[in-house]
This record gives structure tokens, sequence and C-alpha cells, in this order.
């Protein structure tokens, strides 16, 4: 049986738009919202449940202790870099007043492999994004060097088998976003 269409769900897929995190700020998410959010993020696809993923809050004074980690590690990999440069890695997730690091790992399984996995992490990232959108804030998913280096992964808290399958930043928009050019479907779609 065909459930009943939620026009304002649908309207909400059809515009919703990444917020550059330098345009966010306070308040965030209320606990109670953050864990909405967060259920939904739970909520996705995952062919075996396998569950191959897991969040990370980044709020408060976590922000700036996450941004030392990166800082640090840029200020060792890029000895002669300038100490703008260094002070722009340490805020690299101060911006937004909260955001959730989406954690991605594999697991061997026969049926379900490792792509299918990091998919559904994938999945969990844009399901957190829509969530926040749908409260009224501002959300965008980044990734950038930090999430693919090891030694800010690890001084993160992240296992050795563990990826970042991104940052998802979240916080009330200072101004409207502005929407980008959107492929049309004449251009992307074709039928077998």
């Amino acid at each position: 049986m065909r459930e009943t269409p939620v026009p304002d769900a649908i309207e909400l897929l059809k515009t919703r738009r990444s917020v550059k995190p330098r345009e966010m700020t306070g308040p965030g998410p209320s606990p109670a919202e953050l864990e909405t959010i967060l259920t939904i993020g739970a909520r996705v696809p995952d062919h075996g449940k396998l569950t191959p993923w897991r969040f990370i809050i980044f709020e408060g004074d976590a922000r700036q202790r996450a941004g030392e980690v990166i800082a640090k590690v840029f200020a060792r990999k890029n000895p002669g870099a300038p100490a703008a440069d260094v002070e722009t890695e340490r805020k690299r997730l101060t911006d937004a007043p909260l955001v959730i690091g989406v954690v991605s790992f594999t697991r061997p399984h026969p049926k379900v492999p490792a792509f299918e996995q990091e998919l559904s992490a994938g999945a969990s990232a844009m399901n957190i994004v829509t969530a926040a959108t749908a409260l009224g804030y501002g959300a965008c998913w980044l990734t950038g060097w930090f999430a693919f280096d090891r030694d800010v992964l690890d001084g993160l808290g992240l296992k050795p088998d563990e990826k970042l399958a991104g940052f998802v930043h979240i916080g009330t928009p200072t101004k409207p976003s502005e929407d980008r050019p959107r492929p049309f479907l004449s251009e992307i779609v074709t039928r077998f």
C-alpha cells in the first residue's frame, strides 16, 4: 500500500541548500534537537545491520580542542607556514556552534562490500544535514585535508580502521543562503 506523500518533506528536499559555516552563528540545536538529529542520522540504509558509522560531537570548548589538534599537525607538516595559516587551521571547527563528525568504518562481511558500508556512512551524514535543515538550522557537510590526515584522525580519537566521512557544521544562518546551479535532469538521466 502506497503511503500518502508528505508535501512539506518534498518541499524541504527540493529546496535544501548548504550554508557556509562562516555564515552561521548560535544558537545551535538544543539537546533534544541534537538527539533528534542523531536519531535521524542513524536511520539510514544499512545492509546487514552492521552500523558502519558513529558520531563525534564537537560543541563548546571541544571545537577549540579539535582545532588545536588540526593546527599542531598542520604546523608540524608545514614548518614554514605563516602564523596566520596555522591560526586558520586552528579555527576550522569554530564557526558553527555544533559540528558532528561522521566516522566511517567497514567490517568484513560475505554479502555487504566495504563500499556499501561507506555509502551508508554517507547517507548518515546527509540525513544529519537534512534533519538539521528541517529543524530550521543551517547545515553544511565538509571535509578538508584534515579529514583525511591520519595524524589528525588519531588526535581526534579515531581508531586505526576508521575514516571520517566528513564534518557536518550546524548553526543559525546569519543571512539567506544562495542556491547554486543544479544539473538539468536531461543532462544526468538516461533510460535503459
